[in-house]
């Protein structure tokens, strides 16, 4: 067993466990777990300072995660948009994979928060995922996903990557992994000399808050950029974290300092659990406009919203957005006037 699997294996995932150090209310929180499993590495979970703080919210469950506001559990649509299992086919050139169905540390505003937490891989689903991307031309690009793909081993993800190049008109492959962040034991030696004979690859992670870069997750940023994997980043705007102008301004200039470039700054999608993390689209705009000017361009994310019902991701800048009193429209990529609601301050 590597150091990694070993440091996954000693998560934490239940509330006795964190409540040795934390201080939580137990039975208040046992019906939250119930309905959405908790786990945290280690590593991660040191990183909170006090209760409540930036860390404290994205991993620690909270009993406003049950409140029922509406929200949808599949608010992208994914699974009338999903073709094959564990393959979603929302835009004409590429697809996304969810080749794992864990990850290091569960988040509490993930989007697919609603069916995480077990255990498994794609590799069952795979020769069906093929035979679909195989016949489909049109698709070049083919994204990772899950789940968290670097829980596979080095040699299910090789096989995966492996089959993957073998179809002739897939022309990039694309890795969305926390574990950089959550997990950077992962990144190993090993590891990235496997993912650079796969090139062109690219691999996108997520840093929320400055308080996230430390010196392994630094560390695991630099193998795999010396292992000629671009990196970038897709913040998500979370309320009580990082809904912070300056928060914002330092986490996307260090960001560059371990060279992962700052690409998406996503507002928070409609799942159902999440409520509590969302802020408003003028909360966003007012970042932004704090952030163009005051950082290089370079550091400067673009702010997108996925629209509901699977309408796809669109850039918001103000003057996109049509306001008819407290309804938003905004265009989806197709084109179409979407209603999006609001939050109030």
């Amino acid at each position: 067993m590597e150091r990694w699997q070993k440091l996954y294996e000693e998560s934490l995932t239940s509330l006795e466990e964190l409540a040795q150090d934390h201080p939580i209310d137990i039975e208040s929180l046992r019906p939250v777990i119930q309905r959405y499993p908790f786990r945290t590495t280690r590593s991660f979970l040191n990183l909170i300072r006090e209760k409540g703080d930036p860390i404290w919210r994205q991993i620690i469950p909270d009993t406003r995660e049950l409140e029922d506001e509406g929200l949808s559990p599949d608010p992208l649509n994914e699974g009338h948009l999903t073709l094959s299992p564990g393959l979603i086919h929302r835009y004409p050139d590429r697809v996304l994979l969810l080749v794992s169905s864990t990850c290091p540390t569960l988040c509490r505003f993930c989007t697919r928060k609603n069916r995480m937490g077990t255990t498994g891989t794609c590799r069952k689903a795979l020769g069906p995922m093929l035979e679909y991307l195989g016949g489909r031309p049109a698709i070049r690009e083919v994204i990772l996903s899950g789940g968290d793909p670097l829980l596979l081993t080095d040699d299910e993800l090789e096989e995966i990557l492996s089959r993957l190049r073998k179809i002739p008109h897939l022309q990039v492959i694309r890795i969305h992994s926390r574990a950089p962040v959550t997990l950077p034991e992962r990144i190993t030696s090993r590891l990235c000399r496997m993912l650079k004979s796969f090139h062109p690859l690219y691999l996108n992670t997520q840093f929320n808050h400055p308080i996230e870069i430390t010196p392994s997750s630094a560390d695991a940023c630099r193998r795999l950029a010396d292992a000629g994997i671009p990196l970038g980043n897709q913040t998500v705007l979370l309320r009580g974290v990082n809904d912070d102008p300056e928060v914002m301004k330092q986490l996307m200039r260090n960001l560059l300092t371990i060279r992962v470039r700052p690409y998406y700054l996503h507002q928070m999608d409609l799942v159902k659990g999440t409520g509590h993390f969302r802020t408003s689209l003028r909360k966003g705009l007012e970042i932004m406009a704090h952030l163009r000017g005051n950082i290089s361009g370079m550091a400067t994310p673009t702010y997108v919203i996925d629209l509901p019902g699977g309408k796809g991701k669109v850039p918001l800048q103000p003057d996109p957005i049509r306001r008819e009193g407290h309804r938003c429209f905004l265009k989806s990529y197709l084109g179409e006037p979407v209603e999006y609601p609001e939050v109030e301050e």
